[in-house]
């Protein structure tokens, strides 16, 4: 049985189609991933799932419960670990007065290691915290009580580099151990290091649901190639494969052309530049080859903007 299973799932205001007949399932024991830029309806979905709002039409089923049948949701919130996206604590409380609480509803197995692991400053109240200790706390209390499925959306917002590492690799450790985790998240990268499957929503419609593997192959990388002498554009578009959006520099940096205005012979005037810029869905081994032969002053290789890769794969939002 799935963790997670949504059929048609539907959320109509009026106005807005937040949800448009959103269906997939996750499997137990994986790290699902749910990505779309801020306002494509990510927040809405796990409402829904959790039962805090109604869906206009369809339906699905968490941990083998009917989320339309309040009984039922109940039951099956108990073994659940939900962080919103603006975790909401009595600013007055101090955090160890939040614990305190979470434990005397729903228990405490596990908050000795989490805030180890975490370690929000408990002995202050909540109005003194940082948007980063809110978040800390926020993932201590959704933890604790050792759920079977964790439902996070956007968790590691606020959170500082050193903490998101520390995040990654204890969802990673979680996972091995058979916990089920969804999470939302418009940074591609993010998605990129922890999911096993990703879902793609967009304007409140589900776009694909693929393996991470499938994701990464697609999106591929920003790379920013700058020569100390010009460079013949025909290095690029004839002897490297998956290379998308080239745009090409003088030599003081400015862009003088697109692809389409690159076209020219290697030889030919004009068709030599000293700065690339492309989106790359080939090899970097193969990337590195065609170029050894000329001295570089700067190489960058950074990710694709999730909005280039919804662009360039799934269409503008005219056809969403």
């Amino acid at each position: 049985m799935a963790a997670i299973e949504l059929e048609g799932l539907t959320k109509d205001y009026g106005d807005v189609l937040a949800n448009d007949d959103v269906s997939f399932t996750v499997e137990r024991g994986e790290i699902f991933g749910y990505l779309g830029p801020n306002g494509a309806g990510k927040t809405t979905t796990i409402r829904m799932l959790l039962g805090f709002i109604s869906p206009t039409a369809g339906g699905g089923r968490v941990l083998g419960q009917d989320i339309t049948d309040e009984r039922e949701l109940i039951e099956a919130k108990r073994r659940i670990g939900y962080l919103p996206d603006d975790p909401q604590f009595d600013e007055s409380a101090t955090g160890r007065e939040i614990l305190e609480l979470h434990a005397a509803i729903k228990g405490d197995e596990r908050s000795d290691e989490l805030l180890e692991l975490f370690d929000p400053p408990l002995d202050r109240t909540v109005r003194e915290y940082s948007h980063g200790n809110v978040r800390k706390l926020g993932l201590v209390t959704t933890f604790m009580h050792d759920p079977e499925l964790v439902i996070l959306d956007e968790p590691t917002g606020g959170l500082d580099p050193l903490m998101k590492q520390r995040f990654a690799e204890f969802v990673r450790s979680e996972r091995d151990r058979g916990l089920t985790l969804f999470f939302s998240s418009h940074i591609l990268g993010e998605v990129r290091r922890l999911c096993d499957r990703v879902g793609i929503i967009r304007s409140g419609k589900l776009v694909t649901v693929e393996p991470i593997d499938a994701l990464l192959d697609r999106s591929g990388k920003v790379v920013r190639v700058v020569a100390a002498e010009p460079v013949p554009s025909s290095i690029f578009e004839r002897n490297l494969e998956g290379v998308h959006d080239l745009e090409v520099g003088g030599a003081d940096g400015t862009v003088v052309a697109t692809a389409e205005g690159a076209r020219a012979d290697g030889d030919a005037p004009g068709s030599a530049y000293r700065e690339y810029t492309f989106t790359f869905t080939g090899t970097v081994d193969d990337l590195l080859a065609v170029l050894e032969e000329y001295e570089l002053i700067d190489l960058t290789i950074e990710e694709a903007p999730l909005e280039s890769v919804f662009l360039r794969f799934y269409g503008s939002e005219k056809d969403a």
